[in-house]
């Protein structure tokens, strides 16, 4: 028995010494490179467009490279395998989120689902996320985005120069009737919509890298006033949201509220264990950033197509030929489909949405490629980087929907991008929103030709500086490809 114990202890006295060597010879590892920094303070945040700044370091550094600000350490990664090996093969270590005093504690109230660490609210509030954004439950909405999309193309024939306003129509309408069971259409006009476009801009701007310079320096949260404005945005914004929630439970009692994200949690507060304040906050945020997002997607796609003829031409020859010109394409003919769906991933690759992705934060050291990325770092994954790796998409700055297309004509299953974020954060809408994209990518190139303005040429990387971006306002213009006649018969509402 003696010796038994004997053994045991020095089994266990081993293990011991092999993690710990193994944890010193981690910490002797070198950060990856990065831009030199000045003395105690660090690297300077790029004041505007950081996600091309890092990109340009990527060029400079390598795939992963690190930045300090104070005691912070920012660890970005700009290449395709390097963030698979991190960000996805490791998606446990970094499935947390840096601490946000600024957008996360005082303007979102710590209630912002998108910024939450691992926590049990997060798992709350994703498990009702995915109760209603499942792929199984996401097919249940396409007849209500295939009504929208009509609406869209019936927007651009009575008025094509706001084909921009009409995105964002298509996306707060479709994300209405979701979060909170709005049948009718919604216009940009509205006041949920303008609203949900202020705050969203508010969250776009207190977003960008150091813009507030609390996150790094914590002491400054007790300077009188500091905070002053996010603390009063946070009021303005919950008030916002529970009065869209209030609007949900009086339809409730009155036996007119129709089936929505919103009532499902308001039946199902208890069993989801959700506060009020988190079920306010949770409707809003998705309505805020579903909106926000599908409506840029959808116009970058339009800019792709206007600025790129004979790629939009190969998805109208599909088009023609599987559709026809006498009925409108619709979610059914999705696996016939390849090159609209190759057009709509090109898109999202070529303009990413996220230019630079949401920070996570590593919960435990981790190597790669013999550099550390150590315990509490930030860990950001630069979406624009990634998505110019010329080693995965060789030609990256080429808008080319082909390299989506194997040899036998069918979408790529081995080729990924990852504009909805990684791992285990990844943006729980994505299959809506991907049928939002898809459908508008169908039935825009099946009723118009578009094309750019000699006089008026895009710029295709005028982008709004926020965590989400907006192409700056652009000129398109839309030649009928289908008789108008046929088309405003078979947008007509109803049909």
């Amino acid at each position: 028995m003696a010796i038994i114990i004997a053994c045991t202890l020095i089994i266990i006295l081993a293990s011991v010494w092999i993690v710990k060597q193994r944890y010193q010879a981690a910490r002797r590892l070198p950060l990856p490179p990065g831009p030199p920094g000045r003395w105690l303070l660090g690297n300077a945040m790029p004041k505007s467009h950081a996600p091309f700044q890092f990109a340009r370091w990527t060029e400079q550094y390598g795939p992963v490279f690190s930045l300090k600000q104070g005691h912070k350490i920012f660890v970005v990664i700009g290449r395709h395998q390097a963030a698979v090996d991190i960000m996805e093969k490791e998606g446990a270590n970094v499935a947390d989120r840096p601490r946000s005093i600024a957008v996360h504690e005082t303007l979102s109230g710590g209630f912002r689902v998108v910024l939450e660490g691992s926590t049990e609210r997060l798992r709350r509030m994703r498990r009702v996320l995915h109760a209603n954004l499942q792929p199984k439950v996401a097919v249940t909405y396409e007849p209500m985005q295939t009504r929208h999309a009509k609406n869209v193309i019936l927007d651009i024939l009575n008025d094509p120069m706001n084909h921009q306003k009409h995105a964002m129509r298509y996306s707060a309408s479709v994300i209405m009737s979701f979060t909170y069971g709005k049948i009718t259409s919604t216009s940009y006009t509205d006041s949920e919509v303008v609203n949900i476009n202020r705050l969203a801009a508010r969250f776009g701007q207190a977003m960008k890298p150091g813009a507030y310079l609390v996150d790094a320096y914590p002491i400054l949260r007790f300077v009188p006033g500091y905070l002053s404005q996010l603390k009063a945005w946070h009021k303005e914004e919950l008030a916002f949201y529970n009065g869209q929630l209030d609007a949900v439970r009086r339809q409730m009692r009155e036996g007119t509220a129709q089936p929505s994200f919103a009532r499902f949690m308001i039946e199902h507060q208890k069993q989801y264990q959700l506060g009020d304040k988190e079920v306010a906050f949770l409707a809003g945020v998705i309505f805020g950033a579903g909106s926000d997002t599908t409506a840029s997607a959808i116009t970058f796609m339009m800019m792709a197509a206007a600025t790129h003829a004979d790629a939009q031409a190969r998805v109208q020859e599909e088009l023609d030929n599987v559709v026809g010109r006498t009925r409108l394409p619709t979610f059914a003919d999705l696996e016939m489909l390849p090159q609209v769906t190759a057009f709509m991933l090109e898109s999202l690759r070529w303009r990413p949405v996220t230019l630079g992705g949401f920070a996570h934060r590593a919960i435990k050291d981790m190597i790669w490629n013999n550099y550390l990325i150590p315990a509490g770092a930030t860990v950001i994954g630069n979406h624009w980087a990634i998505a110019n790796d010329p080693e995965v998409f060789p030609e990256p700055q080429t808008f080319n929907p082909q390299r989506w297309i194997d040899d036998a004509g069918r979408v790529r299953g081995d080729l990924r991008f990852f504009p909805f974020g990684f791992g285990r954060r990844v943006c729980p809408g994505q299959h809506v929103a991907n049928r939002s994209v898809f459908i508008n990518t169908a039935l825009i190139l099946w009723a118009f030709r578009l094309s750019e303005n000699p006089a008026a040429k895009i710029d295709t990387l005028a982008f709004s500086d926020t965590v989400n971006v907006h192409a700056v306002p652009f000129e398109i213009c839309f030649a009928k490809r289908i008789d108008e006649n046929v088309i405003r018969e078979l947008c007509a509402p109803g049909k």
